[in-house]
């Protein structure tokens, strides 16, 4: 019994051992991976730091020397903020309109997206596969195709001028329902049938089981989708016309004229348009990863 305890104690010893070895091993890995990681990371923020500092000085001469990472604190004042909160000017309509685009326009894509990709992943109909195939076609054709014929619909549906006409066109968008069903594709259809022996309803089914599942891919899908709104130019351009219901990016783009350019407002308003998208990764970057991660692996 003794020399059985010993034999286990010296493999127990030895597997400690090596183990505490190949750690001492790769930690010199690990510490050039963070110090490339760490480097790339700078790199990557140097134009948001560039984009913070020219927003302390005159925007005209920014734009007739380019912009640059000096500090001089001479010429460097909050002049500009003082204008963006102080002088009348339309920086923060446009924000909120953008705000409330944004996050309609994301719930909706969420809601309806899930839907179809559950449809896709859990159950077996006639045309399951042309159906998704159409999808993967969508996602392959540039939006410039689609952009005029979408317009013509959009106004013959009279829905030009407004919110709407910007929402509806993406409310099933082909990215978000194939993501949606890869990862849907992971989770056993056990589960499903397991809820209607129970006697769940098929939407009960979903929202009580599928939805608390995907978690992690609705917080991925989130942020994408929220970035692709909050930065839309072309198409909310096209469908508005009434200047107070311009986005942020169009109200941006409006302050470079032939008349005249409002530089100042644009370095300042250009710096706090990044901000909601930059809190939001932030804040749910945990889900954001275990989001594009699920599903890479099974088993």
């Amino acid at each position: 019994m003794q020399s059985n305890v010993s034999l286990y104690s010296r493999k127990r010893t030895k597997k400690n051992t090596q183990k505490i070895a190949g750690q001492g091993n790769n930690m010199p890995t690990k510490v050039m991976i963070f110090i490339l990681f760490t480097v790339i990371a700078v790199i990557l923020l140097i134009p948001f730091y560039t984009l913070f500092i020219s927003t302390f000085k005159d925007g005209a001469v920014v734009v007739a020397k380019g912009m640059d990472a000096s500090i001089d604190i001479s010429k460097m004042s909050i002049k500009n903020y003082v204008i963006l909160f102080t002088a009348k000017n339309s920086f923060f309509i446009w924000f909120f309109n953008s705000l409330f685009l944004t996050i309609g326009q994301v719930a909706l894509q969420l809601f309806i997206s899930a839907f179809v990709a559950y449809g896709f992943a859990m159950y077996d109909f006639k045309g399951k596969n042309f159906l998704f195939v159409c999808v993967l076609f969508v996602m392959m054709v540039p939006f410039e195709i689609l952009m005029l014929p979408l317009y013509s619909q959009v106004s013959t549906m009279h829905l030009t001028n407004s919110y709407a006409g910007i929402i509806l066109p993406s409310i099933a968008n082909a990215s978000t329902i194939f993501f949606f069903r890869q990862y849907l594709s992971g989770i056993p259809k056990d589960l499903v049938e397991a809820g209607r022996i129970d006697g769940a309803s098929e939407y009960g089914i979903f929202f009580r089981l599928i939805l608390p599942i995907m978690k992690p891919s609705f917080a991925a899908m989130a942020i994408l989708n929220a970035m692709g709104s909050w930065n839309n130019l072309l198409w909310p351009m096209l469908v508005l016309k009434d200047a107070k219901k311009f986005t942020l990016p169009i109200g941006l783009n409006t302050l470079m004229t032939p008349y005249g350019n409002n530089f100042n407002l644009l370095f300042v308003g250009s710096f706090l348009s990044i901000l909601p998208i930059f809190i939001l990764f932030m804040c749910f970057q945990k889900y954001f990863v275990d989001g594009m991660t699920a599903g890479a692996v099974k088993g």
